[in-house]
């Protein structure tokens, strides 16, 4: 499909981001992609917005690898989306019957005709040809653009726990026995924190969030009346012409304000045996998973349980990479992949049967990916964590938090974890106009 090309400079960044996550709101398909100037290795760009689906796919999780890799195929293009969690019934013999207070659909990707790419100060406009007199008319109204009005009733937010405190310990205390059985070594289990009959200003909320945390795979998609405000630290998983990268995150220590105290933290972190020990599981699950695809002894561990520092925490974060064919189909390396490692647990199948047992609320959007292909076929996916999911329909919001159970697992620290994740979410929830 042909694109129009159009490159123009900016003075501010970071208000040309927030005037163009503005004016899209226009549109009622969006993806919005921000890096946040995060330094990260294997970064293509600044930011990115996908915007007004010229064609698209929607689907339950039935086939949808090979739905989606007809659609892929055929397009040819930029194709921008999502997968939830729940397409790992696709993958393995699995089901999803969870309470899900969001109707997501499982698979998402759409053909955008409005793209706009930002390196540094440059910004490239690629529209498909049908609408490419727009370009220049639509970057004058991006820098003139603001936030829009919103005409909204104000609600009170009264946050909800799916899993009380009580039954999150006795939950866990299973998860501890089946890891004591043998049944498996590590699971990444996760509860629902929520609110019903609530209103919000989904770019406000979206913007607060990001400004707290500014994380590397920030996102933000709409599609019609859902939501997904995403500022999520971890890479799912690239491909750069035939090199995969993944880079899974295990490991969390909160910041301090004192720069020696915090310091020291993080150099506690890499020392830590148990935060190492779940980063290393999953590892070598994500070196099992690359290696279905990979190249005979291409799959290298380029980093082992580095420390990387976000506002809120450090994280210990590990980058495994491998190297494919290139007629090796796109598709095929995410669905030996899917779901990621570092969301279910080791081995992964046996892991996400307990889980889906345990866990009270379906996962849907949370703990699946955001991201987008190119037409060279290569791809970028986040991890979609610390993200407030919301359907404006159904007035109903919703945020996740996890954290890997191990045989080393204390429950009360593991709860404190997770209550110290959802810090941001419900912080911006609260405070957002």
């Amino acid at each position: 499909m042909q694109r129009t090309t159009r490159t123009f400079s900016v003075d501010n960044t970071i208000e040309f981001k927030n005037n163009l996550l503005s004016w899209a709101q226009q549109f009622e398909t969006v993806i919005w992609l921000d890096s946040n100037n995060y330094h990260q290795k294997y970064s293509s760009f600044d930011g990115a917005l996908a915007a007004d689906d010229f064609t698209s796919i929607k689907t339950d999780y039935y086939n949808a690898f090979e739905k989606l890799k007809e659609y892929q195929t055929i397009t040819k293009d930029y194709i921008f989306g999502y997968i939830t969690y729940d397409v790992k019934n696709d993958v393995e013999q699995l089901y999803s019957k969870n309470f899900d207070g969001l109707d997501f659909a499982d698979l998402y990707f759409f053909q955008p005709k409005k793209l706009v790419f930002i390196k540094g100060s440059s910004v490239e406009f690629q529209y498909l040809r049908m609408v490419d007199n727009e370009i220049e008319g639509d970057f004058d109204e991006i820098l003139k653009s603001k936030n829009p009005t919103i005409q909204q009733s104000k609600s009170d937010i009264k946050i909800k726990l799916r899993i009380h405190k009580d039954e999150y310990h006795a939950k866990v205390t299973e998860v501890l026995e089946h890891i004591k059985r043998g049944d498996i070594y590590e699971a990444n289990f996760c509860q629902e924190f929520y609110a019903e009959n609530a209103t919000i200003n989904p770019i406000e909320v979206y913007k607060h969030l990001n400004q707290i945390s500014e994380p590397p795979f920030a996102s933000f998609l709409k599609l019609d009346n859902q939501y997904a405000l995403c500022a999520s630290p971890e890479r799912y998983i690239k491909k750069e012409g035939t090199k995969i990268i993944s880079q899974p995150i295990k490991g969390t220590a909160k910041r301090l304000v004192s720069e020696f105290d915090d310091a020291q933290l993080a150099l506690d972190l890499t020392r830590d045996e148990k935060e190492r020990a779940e980063n290393v599981m999953i590892v070598d699950l994500v070196r099992n998973d690359l290696s279905k695809t990979a190249k005979i002894g291409s799959v290298k561990v380029e980093e082992l349980c580095k420390v990387y520092s976000f506002k809120q925490v450090h994280q210990l974060i590990s980058t495994v990479v491998s190297e494919v064919e290139e007629n090796t189909h796109p598709i095929d390396v995410l669905q030996s992949t899917f779901p990621m490692g570092s969301m279910t647990g080791a081995p992964k199948v046996s892991a996400m049967k307990i889980i889906e047992d345990l866990e009270e609320t379906k996962r849907g959007l949370y703990s699946g990916t955001i991201g987008y292909f190119t037409p060279e076929n290569d791809f970028d996916f986040n991890v979609i964590i610390r993200s407030i999911l919301y359907n404006e329909d159904k007035k109903y919001i919703s945020y996740s938090v996890g954290g890997a159970i191990t045989a080393q697992s204390v429950v009360e620290k593991e709860y404190e974890e997770c209550l110290l994740k959802a810090k941001a979410m419900k912080f911006a929830l609260l405070n957002s106009k």
